[in-house]
C-alpha cells in the first residue's frame, strides 16, 4: 500500500514544534515540587526525559544513531549515555557549576539532529565519546528537579530516568534496525531536521534568557 509519507513527516514536525512551545512540556513532572516519596521520585525520573522535549528529541536521535550497529554495541552505547546522565545529576547535586548547561543541552540536540540528517553510519569511536558527554549535560539538567530530596526519592528518581532512557534507546533502535536501510536513509534528513529544529528552538530560548 502506498502512503503519503512527506505530508506525514510535515505533520510530525509541526506537532513537535507546537509541543516545544507548549507550557505542558516543562521539565518537571510535579509542578516544580521536590519528590518526597519513592513513587514520586520514580515517576518524576521516568517523566523528566519524556516531558522535556529537548531531552526526548536527543534520546530518540541517539536511538536512531545506534540503530545500525550490532545489538551488543547498542546496549553498550545506551549504557554509556545513561551512565553519563547519572554522573551529570551527581555533579548537580554536588553543587558543581556547569555554566549555561541548558544551552549546552540544546546544542547537543542540534548536533544530534545534524548527525541523523547526515544519514551515514556514525563512527563508533565518536559515539563512545559523544554520548557519555551529552549524557552528563542532560543529567546535569535532570538534577535540578531533585535538589533537596531525601535519599529514597533521590534513588528512585535516578532509577526512573535510567530505566526510561535505556528503554527508549534500546526499544526504538531495535525497531529501527528492522527497517530496510534505504527507507532509513530517505527519512534521515526530515527526521534530523525535526530534531535539529527542536534543539534550535531551545537554544534560542536560552540565548534570549541569557541576554535578558
Amino acid at each position: 500500500m502506498i502512503t503519503n509519507r512527506p505530508p506525514a513527516r510535515a505533520a510530525l514536525a509541526t506537532a513537535l514544534l507546537a509541543l516545544a512551545t507548549s507550557p505542558a512540556f516543562a521539565h518537571h513532572a510535579m509542578d516544580g515540587e521536590t519528590p518526597r516519596t519513592f513513587l514520586q521520585g520514580l515517576l518524576s525520573g521516568i517523566a523528566h526525559p519524556v516531558i522535556g522535549l529537548d531531552h526526548l528529541a536527543f534520546v530518540l536521535a541517539a536511538a536512531w544513531l545506534v540503530s545500525r550497529l550490532a545489538a551488543p554495541l547498542r546496549v553498550g552505547l545506551a549504557a554509556a549515555f545513561v551512565a553519563g546522565s547519572l554522573a551529570g545529576t551527581v555533579l548537580h547535586l554536588a553543587s558543581v557549576d556547569v555554566p549555561v548547561s541548558e544551552l549546552l543541552v540544546a546544542l547537543t540536540v542540534v548536533a544530534a539532529g545534524l548527525a541523523v540528517a547526515w544519514h551515514r553510519l556514525a563512527p563508533t569511536t565518536l559515539l563512545w565519546l559523544a554520548l557519555p558527554v551529552a549524557g552528563v549535560l542532560h543529567g546535569y539538567a535532570y538534577g535540578e528537579s531533585i535538589v533537596g530530596a531525601e535519599r529514597m526519592p533521590l534513588g528512585a528518581y535516578l532509577l526512573g530516568f535510567a530505566l526510561i532512557q535505556s528503554a527508549v534507546i534500546l526499544g526504538v533502535s531495535a525497531l529501527l534496525s528492522r527497517r530496510p536501510l534505504p527507507q532509513l536513509q530517505r527519512a534521515a534528513v526530515p527526521v534530523g531536521a525535526v530534531v535539529g529544529l527542536v534543539g534550535a528552538y531551545f537554544a534560542f530560548v536560552q540565548l534570549n534568557a541569557l541576554a535578558a
